[in-house]
């Protein structure tokens, strides 16, 4: 039994949120991102959470990080 799709509306919106990030910036990463876990899974079930990880992961750690 797969897993209902997330609203992506929402994810970004949390993302954007809890990141500081402009929703417009998130959205592109979150469809890049699960663009490319797409590609390659065998299995769909979580890939919406991965990705939606992974964006978050990113904008956290990477601005944090001041060069």
């Amino acid at each position: 039994m797969s897993q209902p799709e997330p609203n992506v509306d929402e994810v970004v919106k949390s993302i954007a949120e809890e990141t500081d990030t402009p929703p417009e910036t998130v959205s592109k990463m979150y469809a890049d991102t699960l663009a490319d876990y797409r590609h390659d899974a065998r299995v769909f079930d979580y890939v919406p959470l991965f990705a939606a990880k992974k964006v978050r992961d990113q904008l956290r750690h990477g601005s944090n990080r001041k060069h």
